[in-house]
């Protein structure tokens, strides 16, 4: 049984990427790892030229992200949310899936979960809830296209805002923004994924609660 992991964030070894292979390594099974920013993927284009193939008409990565998806027997997406939605990268992944629905259902049955890294905290007043619209994206997902959703992981993350040079005095800083304008990068620091203990917990979890239900399937398929 295989487990494929896949990360839309741009960062290199970023804490979208570290939540994601806690969460596959948890599983204890073999598992992949793909970083989309490897890869080039466009978004669907709605032709419908893959209603008898099961295949996309686009040639690019796509088409290799959509077959690995289908040998898999489980998917776990992680992205993050600029703008306070699922990134683009991340949805084109899985717009690019649509192929494997036609007749077959290649993905149904399969367990599935989101890893999702924003910049607002819960509770915000007044803010997005930016970690809801990125989990349901990918949680939507799954349920209509039959998978089990087995659940979700949602890490603090930073604004770009941190590193630019310029967050302590720009009009349009994500730091004041979200934390108010008396915050500073130094005030506000740098998120961690390793420092969240529920982030930590629940990538355990999703990865546990994923090899137990396909090693339930197993069973019964025995």
């Amino acid at each position: 049984m295989k487990v494929l992991g896949v990360s839309g964030s741009p960062i290199k070894e970023s804490n979208t990427d570290r939540a994601l292979k806690l969460a596959l390594e948890s599983t204890g099974l073999e598992t992949e790892f793909i970083k989309l920013t490897d890869f080039s993927i466009a978004p669907c284009q709605a032709c419908l030229g893959c209603v008898e193939t099961n295949r996309c008409v686009i040639e690019d990565d796509g088409v290799l992200m959509a077959e690995k998806a289908k040998e898999a027997d489980a998917l776990i997406v992680a992205g993050f949310t600029p703008y306070s939605t699922l990134d683009a990268r991340t949805k084109a992944f899985i717009e690019r899936l649509y192929p494997l629905r036609h007749r077959h259902g290649y993905m149904a049955g399969k367990p599935g979960g989101a890893i999702i890294t924003c910049a607002i905290p819960p509770g915000s007043e007044m803010l997005p809830p930016a970690c809801d619209f990125g989990v349901d994206a990918v949680r939507f997902y799954m349920i209509e296209e039959g998978m089990e959703f087995m659940g979700e992981v949602r890490v603090q993350g930073n604004v770009p805002c941190i590193k630019c040079g310029r967050g302590d005095e720009c009009n349009m800083s994500g730091i004041k923004m979200i934390h108010g304008q008396d915050a500073t990068v130094s005030s506000v620091g740098v998120k961690t994924f390793e420092e969240q203990a529920g982030a930590v917990e629940a990538a355990i979890r999703l990865g546990k609660a994923i090899s137990e239900r396909l090693m339930s399937k197993q069973k019964r398929g025995a």
